[in-house]
């Protein structure tokens, strides 16, 4: 049986931790940052983990994360 294909574009923007849990970036930080409080980006940098409505989405973008 052919090896199954990961979705590339998923595999640049999530990790799966050690626990199992996933890992994300924050959205909103690429542009029109002159607006944004210093508060609100430096919150921004940190990384959130994938809402569990949407972890077997991910999961099945991402077939040996596992």
């Amino acid at each position: 049986m052919p090896k199954m294909k990961t979705k590339k574009g998923a595999a640049k923007r999530f990790r799966v931790r050690g626990s199992g849990s996933i890992k994300r970036g924050a959205a909103y930080r690429r542009h029109i940052l002159t607006k944004k409080t210093t508060k609100t980006k430096r919150q921004l940098r940190r990384t959130n983990a994938v809402d569990s409505t949407n972890t077997k989405a991910v999961r099945s973008m991402l077939p040996y994360s596992s």
